[in-house]
Parts: C-alpha cells; structure tokens; sequence
C-alpha cells in the first residue's frame, strides 16, 4: 500500500521566508496528506527537534533554526484527508494584505483534534485562487467575533511582530454570574497547562505558569449577572476562561471552566453556547500604518439572551 509521509528523519533549515511560522504548520507543510492528529503526536512525543530540543506546537520558528522532521509512515488510505465544504465568513474588513471575519461560535478555527476543517480550511476551499492564507492568531471553538487573516507572508510576520510587542488592542465581551463589585479591575494571574485524568487539554492557575493579564470593565449588571468587557494585555490559552473562573466568576455557558450546572439551566432559557465575543480590534496597518479599529456586534442569540435576562425579574432566584 502507498504510504505517506517520510522514511528517513530529515534536517529542514528554516529561511527567512519561514520565520515566524508555528512549528506545527510548518510539519504540516513538510509532511503533506499526514494527518494534523498525527503531525501533533510527533511534537508532544519529542521526535520534532529544533535546534536539538524538544518544541511544544506553538513554538515559532526563527531564520537559522534546524528542524528534525522525523520519519513518517502513514497508509495513505488513512492519511487522504475528506474533501473540505468551501465557506466564507461575514467579512468585517479585507483588502490585498488582511481579511478579518466574523467568526461565528461553533465553529474551530482550523482542523485537528478530531475536527475535519476549520475556518482556514474551508476559506482555503472557498477562496481557490488565493496563493497565501494563514491565521494571525486564534479563537477558541466557542468563542465567536474578529478573527484575523494574513493574506501574505509579510503581513502574518509583521502582525505577528505587533502581537508580540503587545500593539494589537484586544477587546472580548462576555457575561459571568455574580455581582461584579468594581467598575474596573486589573487581573494578573500565572497560567500553565496540563492534561486531565482522562487525557484533556486544560489551563490552571499555577505559580510557575506565564503571566497572563486583563483588564475587566463592568458594562452591566443585569439581575445576578455582570456584562463585562475583557481587554487582553497577554494572549495566554483560554485566558478569559480561567482568570474569570479562577475568580469565582465563570463564564455563562463555558463548558471546560464554567458551572455546569447553571449552563443546563441557562440552555433551557436559550443560552447554548459560551458567552464569548471578540468584539473590538485596534492596530496599525501592516503594510501602511494606518490605524484599524474593527468591530463586530454581539451576535442575535446573545443579544437575545441578553433581552430577556432583562425583563425576566428575579432570574437568578429563578435558577
């Protein structure tokens, strides 16, 4: 049978065209047809070296760095990948160097960890006569707003530079339970991740974590519950999720970090999602320096839900 992938570990020098590229896209381009499950299997059992030393899959890559690709052998019945549905998005802004969407929740932003295609697969499949489309950053699956396209290589590298320098001002909307006492507060927490008893990805507090920072502004308090707006000074995995639940404040409808018994209740009353919003987004132009600032509305459902939290009186006795 055909199979995939290579048979003899490889040494790849990564060029100045590949810089900034995260490690794990950059397998899934040296190993086509391999699968992405695959490709991150290989990084956490430590057969991908750079520079001799084990990488985690958002490690990026700098010019001069030597990659290890190891040998690869996957039938290639298991390897062909399914056909991708092409799908464009409410596109908020676009011109020859950027598209930011409006990505709906649900959906994951790109394909692995048992989903076929993401975003950037189906945009991929939608847009065929694009030479160049890579996520700028990312969203969790659940988490819907503005997501940010580089439509070239130079634009990803210099937003990639601007998010590093903490240039890019980003601004979430979420709903929590609870009375949120001060208007604004400031929230510094160490975070690192670690796998569950049963094998699941999650994000804790813990004293040798990274340092992860947001600023909270309470937008509303609605019965027995806060609207706030988030702004990220750091963009740690899951942020939001686990400073807000760390502080006895989840997340309406979060399923890793929230309070799974209130989601069920709020389900009944039409929240079946986690209310997260990536609202707002200011920053420089890549290309020309203009300054952005791109918005997009909460989303019918949660305006909706917010609506009847407001007229439904003594809604948290309620639950």
């Amino acid at each position: 049978m055909k199979e995939l992938g290579n048979v003899r570990a490889q040494l790849v020098n990564v060029g100045e065209a590949r810089a900034g590229q995260r490690v794990d896209n950059f397998l899934l381009r040296e190993l086509k047809g391999v699968p992405r499950s695959h490709i991150y299997r290989l990084i956490r059992s430590g057969e991908v070296r750079v520079n001799s030393r084990r990488v985690d899959a958002t490690y990026r890559l700098q010019a001069g760095d030597r990659v290890r690709v190891p040998p690869v052998r996957v039938p290639a019945a298991a390897g062909r990948r399914p056909s991708v549905r092409p799908a464009e998005f409410p596109v908020v802004y676009e011109d020859d160097a950027l598209l930011v969407i409006d990505k709906p929740a649900g959906v994951a932003v790109h394909g692995g960890s048992g989903v076929s295609a993401g975003v950037i697969e189906q945009l991929r499949a939608a847009r065929p006569d694009a030479r160049f489309l890579e996520l700028v950053h990312r969203l969790d699956r659940g988490t819907s707003g503005l997501l940010i396209v580089a439509k070239k290589r130079s634009a990803l590298l210099a937003m990639h530079r601007v998010l590093r320098e903490g240039s890019v001002d980003k601004r979430y909307l979420t709903l929590v339970r609870g009375r949120w006492s001060r208007p604004v507060r400031d929230v510094a927490l160490p975070l690192a991740r670690y796998l569950t008893a049963a094998g699941e990805r999650r994000v804790g507090v813990h004293a040798a974590g990274q340092a992860s920072r947001t600023r909270f502004e309470l937008v509303r308090q609605i019965d027995g519950y806060a609207l706030l707006a988030a702004t990220l000074e750091t963009g740690r995995t899951h942020q939001i999720r686990v400073q807000l639940a760390h502080l006895g404040f989840p997340i309406a409808g979060d399923d890793k970090y929230g309070d799974f018994e209130l989601n069920r209740a709020l389900a009944r009353r039409g929240l079946r999602r986690m209310f997260l919003h990536a609202e707002r987004l200011s920053f420089a132009h890549p290309r020309t320096a203009e300054p952005l600032e791109l918005t997009a509305p909460l989303s019918a459902d949660l305006q909706a839900f917010l609506a009847a939290l407001r007229t439904a009186p003594s809604h948290a006795e309620a639950l």
